[in-house]
């Protein structure tokens, strides 16, 4: 094994993203910047004229709401939505500490996928640090449901998730992903798909407050048994996978990466903070081990050797 694989890492440079968010339709500056090692993913808001809050762990004890989107509660009232798609491409990327800092109450849609934080992710590199990997192992299975819809985690060799969705839908329908994690599997197959709603709720959702910055710019938008954005879909399949997507995003606010198999049918925001939620109920359900204890897949991004970047991916060794 590579012991690249088993270092933490961080970000080698700044990141900053400026947009709107996809249910305030409010303008929103994003940045991201290098956090110690052991940090975790970590979050606060500017309030302007020079304050902010304390930086929190971006953590599931902080989801207060779920209602298509995750919204996290910074303490003081003052709460982020829509974190799921930024800490996915984060975790799908392999980074495992973070500052992230907002100047708004949403994260920016920018395209609607995970894809332009990844991009910029591979752009400025990682840090390798000096502290090992560290993951919540998964030793008992736990499961949550709702009707018949259900979210799941158990014990694995590896980590994976096998999902799937079930829409009344002719341009939808049922669609199942069965994806095992490495960074470059991220990037090619979960990281550009977008997110996606349907005509028939637009005047809903926007009465209720929500999607008032969604367009086609954004979003995939289904219309009866067709899709109105001119360039079609980006994978075949793009509903299912942006559904993965919000999962990695989601199960990141476990803390740790999950050495273990994700399930779900018909799941959602909701679910996946339950099951989170299940999983910690117990210390039976889980242990914390370290990088070295498990066979982690070394591949694509991961596989040069210490301090040689390849595709400007892995910078340096601190």
């Amino acid at each position: 094994m590579n012991k690249l694989s088993t270092r933490q890492r961080t970000l080698a440079g700044v990141l900053t993203f400026s947009g709107y968010g996809v249910h305030s339709g409010q303008p929103v500056t994003l940045t991201l910047s290098p956090a110690a090692a052991d940090s975790g993913f970590l979050i606060c808001r500017e309030l302007g004229e020079g304050r902010k809050t304390e930086p929190v762990p971006v953590h599931f004890s902080r989801v207060s709401r779920t209602t298509l989107c995750t919204t996290l509660d910074l303490g003081d009232s003052v709460s982020v939505a829509t974190i799921e798609h930024v800490t996915s491409a984060l975790s799908g990327m392999g980074v495992d500490n973070v500052l992230i800092t907002l100047d708004g109450a949403e994260c920016p849609i920018l395209d609607g996928s995970a894809r332009p934080f990844a991009d910029a992710i591979l752009s400025v590199g990682l840090d390798i640090q000096p502290a090992q990997r560290k993951f919540l192992k998964i030793m008992r299975a736990v499961t949550v449901r709702n009707n018949d819809s259900f979210a799941a985690l158990e014990p694995y060799n590896g980590r994976a998730l096998d999902l799937e969705i079930d829409f009344d839908s002719k341009v939808i329908g049922r669609q199942r992903m069965i994806f095992d994690w490495t960074p470059r599997r991220y990037y090619d197959d979960v990281s550009n798909a977008r997110t996606f709603g349907f005509v028939r709720d637009a005047k809903i959702l926007r009465q209720a407050g929500y999607a008032l910055g969604s367009s086609l710019d954004n979003s995939i938008t289904v219309h009866e048994d067709r899709i109105l954005n001119p360039g079609g879909l980006r994978y075949e399949d793009e509903f299912v996978r942006h559904k993965l997507l919000d999962a990695i995003g989601d199960l990141s606010l476990g803390g740790l990466p999950i050495w273990g198999r994700f399930r779900s049918y018909k799941g959602g925001h909701a679910l996946n903070a339950h099951v989170l939620a299940g999983l910690f109920s117990s210390d039976a359900n889980y242990e914390i081990v370290s990088a070295e204890d498990l066979p982690l897949e070394v591949e694509a991004f991961d596989d040069q050797p210490e301090g040689l970047a390849v595709n400007g991916y892995l910078r340096s060794v601190r």
